[in-house]
């Protein structure tokens, strides 16, 4: 999609909702995602027997392993989200940012909008690497997971409708860009119009079909949209 065609799609909104790893920058790029599963599997074997911990071992990825302690021990899923938290604060001080993204967010305040972060991430990783790059300013609020409910989760839509409350603001005066279907889905949830972002080969077709309104393959040109 091109830079006039995003411009009509985004001209409406006046807040937009950016989910933020992918959007905004590669989370695990320096420590890696298998790495950090690794670690919030190890801090929960002292807790755990041995039958509780079967197939976490070899979980790749921190979110789902959280989603997935959640699902069989949510006796523990406090402990575990603190636990991943602190893990993401340390792997966002190695992250990569994304080209565009950044400016992306520059853009909303040059162009009069708000930005939002609502990720899966924990908030305090999220504001963090906002804080590093000089960007918190730039950023009206974030909504992370909620504090040991991983149910909090997108697809469930929770978040954009705390977002959408905080805003005080119509689905309509919105716009969400995310780089996963899950992302799509709690758009749809919400209400609110999502702009997939299609970071890695057949992630369009894959946000095409889960309802994007717009998909692109640059948050560069989301970025030359708002401008």
């Amino acid at each position: 999609m091109n830079t006039t065609q995003l411009t009509d799609v985004l001209r409406p909104a006046r807040h937009l909702f950016l989910d933020f790893d992918g959007p905004v920058c590669s989370v695990f790029a320096g420590m890696p995602a298998p790495d950090v599963a690794r670690g919030l599997y190890e801090s929960l074997r002292p807790a755990l027997a041995p039958g509780d911990l079967e197939g976490w071992a070899t979980e790749s990825d921190p979110l789902a392993l959280l989603r997935s302690v959640a699902d069989r021990r949510p006796d523990v899923a406090a402990q575990a989200d603190e636990t991943l938290a602190r893990l993401e604060v340390e792997a966002v001080a190695l992250a990569k940012q994304t080209d565009g993204g950044e400016e992306t967010i520059q853009a909303c305040a040059e162009s009069g909008r708000s930005v939002w972060i609502i990720s899966n991430n924990s908030g305090d990783a999220i504001r963090a690497y906002l804080a590093d790059r000089g960007l918190d300013g730039a950023v009206t609020g974030v909504f992370g997971r909620v504090p040991g409910d991983p149910a909090s989760m997108k697809p469930n839509p929770r978040l954009l409708l705390d977002a959408l409350s905080a805003a005080s603001a119509t689905p309509a005066e919105c716009i969400f860009v995310g780089d996963a279907a899950r992302d799509v889905q709690a758009g749809i949830a919400a209400d609110v119009a999502t702009i997939g972002y299609a970071n890695k080969p057949g992630k369009a077709a894959v946000l095409a079909a889960a309802g994007a309104v717009a998909v692109t393959d640059s948050m560069g040109v989301i970025a030359d949209a708002l401008r």
